[in-house]
């Protein structure tokens, strides 16, 4: 059973496989011999074990004292029929002090045909038998959907946002300008808004980007909102806020403050560590991977989403169903441990409606991320994973290389790239300066400070003895010496399938034929061996355990999420937080990234021109527009925001000057350049200054550039209007199309 869809890359085929259904009935003349039953009367359970099924072990429940026990307790194993599977069955006696072994046998399960159900019996030490009923048969059934095309849930909600955005671009342009714009729902523009990342400095940076979204109307125009790391943060925070959208960004974001505004080493409280302890332990006690991801998310909840930890990513559907918010897309990386992010990765999307891997068209409903899957089929499934845990992973940048934030390992030197950014850093961004702002962290509060200050020194003391054992944990623990102990992990839901690793490119637009190929496009393409060298290189499915991580450590933008061909996106409008060497470097390092990936993958992307920061010097916001529309079909336009402290000196809204020096000195500022700044990437504690300066410095540069949104916005219409099959494809066309591999160097049909 092969999933077959025109925009699929990697073909998955779900071979059919086997369900055994085993029923234990009963036993009857159950002994430990003539000697053991004087001791003591059985307390008799039955073990399954099949080695070859992923979830290979069951267990009756246990009697006491009772010879001839009735169990009638039914156990399903979902095998795949390649193997040869063989049950073994052991009684067992049950003991206080340890489980004595009455006997072992096996049952191979050839000896039954699919479709059959019977009885069979086994005897052990000559006197005791045992009935179980068995039946094997095919099962074709599964829990994971295999194609690329949208989910129902995810068109419906498409429909439903369209109508409103209709009307949102309509308050947004007034009524002149959008008059006869729009004549029909085909007119409609699929607008995307992005984050990037940059911990706690890009989750604060698009808390004052969504306020201006939100209160500019372009908000009610968009329909997916994608972020990557930091900023999942902020669209976590502000998804599973119980009055959102009611309450708006503008009155979540005064709470955000508060939040981020505390040290973090209150979060290793006495009180605190054991509880993060417990849910470790049920976590790994019921049969799930632990790592330190884990615990780091734990923070990141406990730091923004305190009062609501028990959050889940599938209840934001309430903020959606009805299309009245953009549908929130998150992303993390899966990867292979001994290969860098950069030369392999797998782009893992996550919306309250699906999770799954679109190189792969393989998702599933969210509550069954992280359960066991073997063959497509759900085999062990475990509550849905808490908000915050997803929030980890997403962010999981800081727990991939802990050590090295904690300046346990040698730093190296300073560079632009997530991965290399996260290897340069110091100790003192973990453990950040107290809202006193004090350079001096260790000096204790003077008779002249106030009470506060005093108290907040004596917390800092008494939990200093918490911190120090959670680090000598760190440091001295396999578990968190090795990138592969601190990356998240989970069951591999891909466990037993075939892949069709013959890997045809994207049919989707921008087809590269044996004729028509562009060398000078393609070898710039793939110019440098250490990005995305490995990019066509399908996963393990023998792996009963996947790496997942932070997507920053390829490029710090979700631009993977919102190409996908069937998302149809005319606009999109990014913010890019990422680190800079400085303040007036050039910008576009993760965007040129993004842009290799997506010709990489053959999908429509406009050329971005680096030269643009030498002719025009370093702007608030960017404008990539495909060169020619009848050429670059489907190609959507990007409008590029960055971090940069420009017009915001002399503006405190656009048109309004600054008067006082009090509001001059507000908005005098470096971002990178400072040495001492507060908006490091490893900074997670925020005095309010800092935010207020950060979150309104992009409210700001989003205002100041609404015109250059609603031009992009009327351009995307007028597209629409002339080209109303957008992003179609027709299995005719495919099959009058070959692809070129540059690898083989001949034509390879699909």
């Amino acid at each position: 059973m092969a999933s077959i869809d025109p925009y699929q890359n990697i073909i998955v085929e779900c071979q059919y496989s086997h369900k055994f259904t085993v029923t234990v009935l009963r036993a009857t003349n159950v002994t430990k011999g003539r000697f053991g039953d004087m001791l003591d009367t059985p307390d008799p359970y039955v073990e399954l074990f099949i080695s070859t099924a992923p979830d290979s072990r069951k267990r009756t429940k246990h009697f006491n004292n009772n010879i001839n026990p009735v169990w009638n307790e039914k156990f399903d194993f979902i095998l795949d029929p390649r193997q040869d599977n063989v049950l073994e069955i052991t009684l067992m006696d049950a003991n206080y002090v340890m489980d004595e072994t009455l006997g072992t046998t096996t049952f191979n399960l050839s000896s039954i045909d699919g479709g059959e159900k019977k009885v069979v019996s086994f005897v052990f030490n000559k006197v005791t038998e045992i009935f179980l009923e068995v039946c094997l048969e095919v099962w074709s059934s599964t829990d994971l959907r295999f194609s690329m095309a949208l989910c129902e849930q995810e068109k419906v909600f498409k429909m439903r946002r369209k109508t409103l955005v209709i009307d949102g671009i309509k308050e947004l342009l007034g009524p002149e300008k959008s008059k006869d714009l729009i004549s029909s729902p085909r007119d409609v523009p699929v607008i995307a808004i992005l984050g990037s990342g940059g911990g706690f400095r890009a989750m604060v940076g698009f808390s004052g980007v969504m306020k201006a979204l939100f209160q500019s109307g372009v908000f009610d125009c968009a329909t997916y909102l994608a972020g990557l790391s930091g900023s999942t943060w902020y669209m976590s925070t502000l998804y599973s806020h119980p009055e959102f959208p009611k309450k708006g960004p503008s009155e979540i974001n005064e709470e955000l403050m508060q939040c981020v505004s505390h040290n973090p080493i209150f979060l290793l409280t006495p009180q605190k560590v054991m509880r993060y302890l417990d849910g470790l332990w049920k976590k790994k006690s019921s049969g799930q991977p632990v790592t330190f991801t884990d615990i780091f998310a734990m923070l990141i909840g406990e730091t923004l989403i305190h009062n609501r930890m028990n959050s889940k990513l599938s209840h934001m559907k309430e903020k959606i169903n009805e299309g009245q918010n953009p549908l929130p897309l998150f992303t993390c990386l899966h990867v292979k441990p001994d290969v860098s992010e950069l030369m392999f990765a797998d782009w893992v999307e996550f919306s309250p409606y699906e999770i799954g891997m679109a190189k792969y068209g393989t998702f599933m409903p969210p509550d069954l991320f992280g359960s066991k899957f073997f063959m497509g089929t759900v085999v062990k499934k475990y509550e849905e994973n808490p908000l915050h845990f997803l929030m980890g992973v997403w962010g999981s940048a800081f727990s991939i290389l802990f050590n090295r934030v904690l300046g346990v390992s040698k730093s190296r030197n300073t560079g632009c790239t997530m991965e290399e950014e996260l290897e340069n850093i110091k100790p003192k961004h973990i453990v950040s300066h107290d809202s006193s702002d004090s350079d001096d962290e260790s000096h204790a509060p003077t008779g002249t400070e106030n009470t506060e200050a005093e108290e907040e020194y004596q917390r800092n003391n008494q939990a200093s003895w918490v911190q120090r054992m959670v680090m000598a944990v760190v440091s001295d623990t396999a578990l968190f010496n090795t990138r592969e102990g601190r990356a998240g992990k989970v069951h591999n839901f891909m466990l037993g399938l075939n892949l069709n690793t013959t890997y045809p490119l994207s049919p989707n637009v921008g087809y590269v034929t044996q004729e028509s190929v562009d060398d000078d496009e393609l070898d710039a393409a793939v110019a440098d061996p250490d990005e995305f060298e490995r990019i066509y290189e399908p996963l393990d499915v023998k792996s009963k355990k996947i790496h997942i991580v932070d997507s920053g450590l390829t490029f710090n933008l979700p631009y993977p999420l919102i190409l996908r061909p069937q998302r149809g996106v005319d606009l999109i409008i990014s913010f890019d937080f990422s680190a800079r060497p400085s303040d007036s470097s050039p910008p576009f390092k993760e965007l040129l990234l993004a842009e290799k990936w997506a010709r990489m993958n053959k999908l429509p992307f406009p050329k971005i021109d680096p030269k643009v920061f030498d002719r025009e010097g370093l702007k608030e916001c960017y404008v990539f527009r495909p060169k020619n529309q009848s050429v670059e079909k489907d190609c959507p336009t990007v409008i590029h925001f960055v971090l940069a402290n420009i017009n915001f000196r002399d503006y405190k809204a656009p048109g309004v000057p600054r008067e006082t020096q009090e509001e001059k000195e507000f908005a005098d500022f470096d971002i990178f350049d400072d040495p001492e700044s507060p908006f490091s990437t490893f900074n997670f504690q925020y005095p309010n200054e800092a935010f207020k300066r950060l979150h309104d410095l992009m409210e700001f540069n989003t205002l100041n550039n609404i015109d250059i949104i609603k031009q992009a916005i009327i351009e995307s219409i007028q597209y629409r209007k002339s080209n109303p099959s957008r992003s179609s494809v027709l299995l005719n066309d495919l099959d009058k199309r070959r692809f070129y591999n540059r690898d083989i160097q001949t034509p390879r049909p699909t």
